[in-house]
Formats: structure tokens, sequence, C-alpha cells
């Protein structure tokens, strides 16, 4: 399996060299040159198995050439120790609860099967690695806590301390050793420019810099299997699906994308945003424009003003476009649009839906989530589709108690990956959103 350049300009490499990359030479994504199809025998051999099991079946398609299937076995049994609960709603209406995890947000399940990996292919290479990561909510602390303290791997974490909750805050700002937090003045943009200038930075060829984002191809191929996992424990044989995706940076859904191209029966996927509109304005007007600076949104961890990971998503449809957003060659939109559904839901509306599914469903939502079950209602009412149908989850509401129980009147039950965070010591860097300071933090530290 061969893994090239969304920009074209780089050669093809395995997947050892995609992961540790991070983002090609040439600053594109790196993607998959051939997709495994998975056919109706196979999505029948996997019904019942264990999420790992399930997990380590769709990735050997993927890495089978430089990981044994026993070590990917050892590896998704050691990462996926933690229910993936189906919440069922109405007869063909569910939610996928991404939120059982060691921080409570579904970036656990991409961070921790990739840290693993990393610790297993980089194993006696006598290499350091330097993981940058930007986020704007949960990735941080998925990563720092999927990472903390394995030998031979610091981890820096880039935030801006403005639009994280104080509990995503805690989760990156509290574990110390090998985790480094790094609160930059400004935007989550300013954050993901910051790291990937740092990459194609030759000044800092000789800093073994990788990333943990979700540009890592380490990130994406674990988020597709959720998706099939869900499919299997609520279709019948034969039966479409439709998933319903919160979207921010964008590989949740390329995740999903990458499952349908796969061969997973899915109809339609509704991609979600908050407020931060450019995917949807771009699927109804045929215009790209990023949004800076991002605007601000309860549902944090979306507020993105140009999603890396669309240009997967461009490639995916036959286009090209470079990292400032500019196509170089265009997609085929047509094709885009029967596949997808893209909608901006607001943040009026998004606690509307919390204060909605809660009275009509008893279902409890988390700003993220309720952009997207407010994103598959908006589908189910404009196209009459009554199918079978999966809204995802992303974080755990207490992750967000202010906003709950400003709109339902109690504060959502604390899970035990959340408990005991606000008496622990915080400690991180404060920074400005200046290239020229991050370059010279990073040459301070690793090359004296």
């Amino acid at each position: 399996m061969m893994f090239y350049s969304t920009n074209n300009k780089a050669p093809k490499v395995n997947f050892v060299e995609a992961l540790f990359n991070g983002q090609a030479p040439d600053r594109g994504l790196y993607m998959p040159e051939t997709i495994p199809v998975l056919t109706p025998g196979d999505l029948a051999g996997l019904k019942g198995k264990s999420y790992s099991r399930v997990a380590s079946s769709i990735l050997y398609k993927f890495v089978g050439d430089v990981l044994s299937r026993d070590e990917l076995d050892r590896l998704c049994e050691d990462a996926y120790r933690y229910p993936v609960p189906l919440e069922r709603v109405t007869d063909r209406q569910f939610v996928l609860r991404l939120d059982r995890g060691p921080t409570a947000s579904f970036k656990d399940f991409a961070a921790l099967m990739m840290a693993r990996m990393m610790q297993s292919l980089g194993k006696g290479s006598g290499r350091r690695l330097v993981v940058l990561t930007a986020t704007s909510g949960d990735t941080g602390s998925a990563i720092a806590r999927a990472y903390f303290g394995l030998p031979d791997i610091d981890v820096i974490v880039l935030f801006p301390p403005g639009e994280v909750s104080e509990c995503q805050r805690r989760q990156m700002t509290t574990l110390g050793k090998n985790i480094t937090a790094i609160g930059v003045k400004g935007k989550f943009d300013h954050c993901q420019a910051l790291v990937k200038q740092a990459f194609s930075d030759p000044d800092l060829d000789a800093v073994d810099l990788t990333s943990a984002n979700s540009i890592n191809i380490g990130r994406l191929l674990p988020q597709a299997v959720y998706y099939i996992y869900a499919y299997l424990q609520t279709a019948n044989p034969d039966e479409s699906i439709v998933f319903s995706i919160p979207s921010g940076n964008f590989g949740n859904m390329m995740g999903a994308l990458l499952a349908k191209r796969m061969g997973l029966p899915v109809s339609h996927l509704v991609i979600a945003t908050n407020a931060n509109d450019e995917v949807p304005v771009f699927f109804r007007t045929d215009r790209y424009q990023m949004i800076d600076p991002s605007r601000v949104c309860i549902s944090n961890a979306m507020n993105v003003g140009h999603p890396s990971n669309f240009a997967r998503v461009v490639d995916m449809y036959g286009g090209r476009m470079d990292e400032k957003g500019n196509f170089r060659v265009r997609p085929d939109l047509q094709r885009m649009r029967t596949d997808i559904f893209s909608v901006s839901i607001d943040d009026a509306e998004t606690r509307r839906t919390i204060q909605d599914a809660w009275k009509r469903f008893r279902l409890l939502l988390e700003p993220h989530g309720a952009v997207g079950w407010a994103g598959l209602e908006r589908y189910r009412s404009e196209t009459g589709d009554k199918g079978l149908a999966v809204s995802v989850e992303t974080a755990h509401p207490a992750k967000f108690p202010e906003e709950i129980e400003s709109l339902l009147g109690f504060s959502p039950e604390i899970p035990e990956s959340l408990s005991g965070l606000e008496i622990l010591r915080e400690s991180f860097i404060r920074m400005p959103p200046e290239y020229g300071a991050f370059r010279d933090f990073l040459r301070d530290r690793y090359l004296r």
C-alpha cells in the first residue's frame, strides 16, 4: 500500500513514512493510492465481532504490509478497552456515542491507535519524535493522553485559551512529563498555521517532527472503523445508511467518506458545521472562501475557518486544493452533492436542539452532537428520507456543564475520565500567534 500527496508534488511513500512524516514535503496530505474493497461477505463476517476485532480487520487492509495481523490485534485490543454504545432514539434513528474513551471524546479512537502504531513501528529506531498538534478543543487532550508517558516521544499541543472549555484545557495542561501545552493568543487557525509552517521550515530539519492532527494518515484510517462498526450494529442485510457528522476540520467525515468508498452502503453523508459555513456555502454556490478569523461558536472544537481535510475530500472527487484553499483542479461538485448533504447550524439552533432532543426523547446532547442531530433532522425534513440513520455524538455532555445546566436545568453526570481535573495543577506556556516565537521555542528546546 502506497500513499500519495494531495498536492501531487511529492514522492509516494509507504505507511510508515506517511505516519512519521505527518504531512507530505509539498505540504499536501497523504492519501492511500488504492482503497481496499469491503465485500458483503466481509461485512457479514464482521457482524457481531468486538470493536477491537473490527478495527484490526479494517486497518489490516491498509497497513498489513508493515504490521502483522497478530501485532495489529494486540494494538487494537490495547487501545479499545471501552464501550462504543449506539443509543436508539427512534426505530430507525440512532446516536453513536464516541465519548467513552479516556478523554470522553471521539478523538480518543484515532489518537490511541496512532500512538500505538507509532510506538510499535518506531521501536528500536533511536529516534526521538516531536509530535506537533493544534487543537480547537478535544484533539489536544486526546493526543496528550494517548502519548502521555511514552518513551522517546514528546508532544507539543497548541491551543487558543479563549476558545476551549475549562475541562478541555485542564486535560491538556495538567499532565506534564512528555506533554507541553502552549496557549496561543489567537484562534485555532493560528495554531494550525504555526504547526504547518514548522513542518516546511528547513531550519527545523534536524528536529524529528511529526503531526498528530487529523492531517496525519494515522489519524484518518482509524476513524473509518466506527462507521463500519455502527453499520454492523444497526443495519439489516443490504440496507443502506445515512450518517450525520458534526464537522470542523473534516477528519471525522473523511473517515466516513473513506468507509463509503470501501463499499459500506452509505446513501448519504450529512456534514453539519456550526456557523463556520465555508463548506456549506461552497456546496450551495460553487465558491470556496475561507473564514478568517473563524467564528466563535459554543461547539468550539468545530471553530475552523478552513478545514485542512477538505483537501482530501476534494481529492476524492477528482479535484486538487492547495493549503490556502485555492482550487488547482476543480472537483466534481455534482457528484459531491449527490453523496453529501452539507448544512450549517448556528448557536441558536444548536441550543434549541439540545432542549428539544431532551424534551422529546430524553436524548442528552452536548453542542457538537446537537449540531449533528440538527443536521440530520434538516436532512430528513428536506429530503423525506426516513431510512436508517446514525448521528454522531463526539464528546461527553459533562465536558460542557455550564451550557447543559443553563439549557436543561441540571448538570450531566461526570464520567470517571473527567473527575478530579479541577484539583490538578495546571502548567502551560503562553505565546503570541507569530511563527518566529514558535520556531525559536522549538530550536531552543531541540537544537541546543
